[in-house]
C-alpha cells in the first residue's frame, strides 16, 4: 500500500486545524468575559502543539500495544467518567457535568478520552473472539456492555449529543465486526426510544427540539442559536463578507467560537470554504476507511474504522445542527471548534490511524522483499 491514504488524511486534518485557528483569531476578540482578547487563541495554539506531538508519538509507536493494555485503558477511561459525578472534582457548565478539574490540570473532558478507549476495547474484544462475532454472547452482549458502560456514564452527565454520536460510531464498528442485525436493530430502536423519553423529560432539551421544529417562530427563544446560524450562512453567500467582517459573532450568535463556528466560516469565507470543510471530512472518512481496509490484522482494521467513525459522525452532527437539519446537540466541530481536550484526543486518534498505516507497510515489506527496493535500484 502506498502512502496516499495517510497523506490525504494528514492534509485534510492540517487544513481543518489551520482553518480553526484562523477562525478563532477572528472570533476571539468578541468572546465575552475574557481578560485578554486572544486568550482562547493562545490556549488553542498550545493545545494544537500538544495534540500534534501526541499524534507524532502515537504514529511512530506500534498500535498493537494498545490491544495488550486495552483492559486498563478502558478501565481508566471509565474511572475518569465516574469522576464527573464526584462533588469537588466535577465541574458543571451549561447544565451539564461533563468536565472535571484535577490538581495541576486545567478543566478536562473525560468523554473525549473515552471515545478512543471505547474503540480500543471493542476492537480488542472482536479481534480476540473473531470466530464468534455472530453469536449472541460474545458477538453482541459483551461488546454491547463495552459500549453501554461509557455511553451510560456520558449520557447521565446530560451530554446526550456526545452519547448519540459515540453510540452511532460504536454500533457501526459492531456491525462491521460481524455482529448480527438481528441484535443491533432492536437494541438501536430501544436506545433511540430511550433517548426520546429522556429528552422529553428534560425541559431544556425538549425546548430545543420544539424550537428546531419551527426555527422562525422560536427565533427569539429555543431556536435562537440555530436561527442566527442560518442567518450567518445566508449573509455569507458564495464569497463571504471577508475574514473578520462577520456580524453574527458580535454577540448575536452564541458560542460562535465553539459549537457554531461552522456558520461563521460560511459568513466570513463563503460557500467555497464551507464546502471545503465538508470535503475535508469526506477525505478523512474515505481515506480513514482505506487505511482500515489495508490494515494487517483485524484489530487494526476495526480500530481504524472505529476511530474514523468517532471523528466523522460528530462532525456530521455538528454541521447538520448548524444548518438547521437536526436539533441542537451541543457538539463541537472536530479540529475546528475551540476546545483543548477535543483537539488533543482527536489528533491522538489520527496518530493511531497513522500507526496502523505504518505498521501495515512494515509488515508488507517484511513479506515482500522487493518492496524494500527503492525506485532508483530498479532497472527497466
Amino acid at each position: 500500500m502506498g502512502t496516499r491514504n495517510a497523506v490525504m488524511v494528514c492534509v485534510a486534518v492540517a487544513a481543518l486545524v489551520v482553518l480553526g485557528l484562523v477562525m478563532l483569531a477572528s472570533t476571539s476578540p468578541w468572546i465575552e468575559d475574557v481578560d485578554h482578547q486572544y486568550r482562547h487563541l493562545t490556549r488553542q495554539s498550545i493545545m494544537t502543539i500538544v495534540g500534534a506531538l501526541s499524534a507524532v508519538v502515537l504514529a511512530f509507536s506500534d498500535y498493537r500495544l494498545l490491544r495488550k493494555y486495552s483492559t486498563w485503558i478502558f478501565a481508566a477511561a471509565c474511572f475518569l467518567l465516574l469522576l464527573c459525578y464526584v462533588p469537588g472534582i466535577a465541574v458543571e457548565q451549561y447544565g451539564e457535568s461533563r468536565w472535571i478539574k484535577l490538581p495541576g490540570i486545567r478543566t478536562f473532558q473525560p468523554s473525549e478520552a473515552a471515545k478512543i478507549a471505547m474503540m480500543i476495547g471493542l476492537a480488542s474484544w472482536y479481534a480476540r473472539y473473531q470466530a464468534e462475532t455472530r453469536t449472541c454472547l460474545r458477538g453482541f452482549c459483551v461488546p454491547g456492555a463495552i459500549l453501554a458502560i461509557p455511553l451510560g456514564l456520558i449520557f447521565f452527565e446530560k451530554d446526550m449529543g456526545t452519547a448519540a454520536g459515540l453510540g452511532a460510531a460504536g454500533f457501526s464498528l459492531m456491525f462491521i465486526a460481524g455482529s448480527r442485525l438481528l441484535y443491533l436493530i432492536p437494541s438501536a430502536t430501544v436506545a433511540i426510544t430511550g433517548l426520546y423519553f429522556a429528552v422529553k423529560h428534560n425541559p431544556e432539551r425538549w425546548d430545543r427540539l420544539m424550537g428546531f421544529l419551527d426555527l422562525e417562530a422560536n427565533k427569539l427563544g429555543s431556536g435562537h442559536q440555530q436561527w442566527r446560524g442560518l442567518l450567518a450562512l445566508g449573509n455569507g453567500g458564495i464569497d463571504g463578507v471577508g475574514l473578520g467582517n462577520g456580524a453574527e459573532k458580535h454577540g448575536y450568535l452564541p458560542f460562535a467560537h465553539t459549537d457554531f463556528i461552522f456558520p461563521i466560516i460560511g459568513e466570513e469565507l463563503g460557500l467555497w470554504f464551507t464546502l471545503g470543510t465538508v470535503f475535508a471530512f469526506v477525505m478523512i472518512a474515505v481515506y480513514g476507511i482505506a487505511i482500515a481496509v489495508h490494515a494487517s490484522d483485524l484489530f487494526g482494521r476495526l480500530l481504524a474504522v472505529g476511530l474514523t467513525c468517532a471523528i466523522v459522525f460528530p462532525a456530521i452532527m455538528n454541521m447538520a445542527v448548524t444548518t438547521g437539519s437536526i436539533p441542537n446537540t451541543g457538539l463541537p466541530l472536530p479540529f475546528v471548534s475551540y476546545g483543548g481536550t477535543n483537539l488533543v484526543f482527536t489528533l491522538a486518534a489520527i496518530g493511531i490511524l497513522m500507526s496502523i498505516h505504518r505498521q501495515t507497510n512494515f509488515m508488507r515489506k517484511q513479506q515482500d522483499p522487493y518492496m524494500t527496493q527503492s525506485r532508483g535500484d530498479i532497472r527497466l
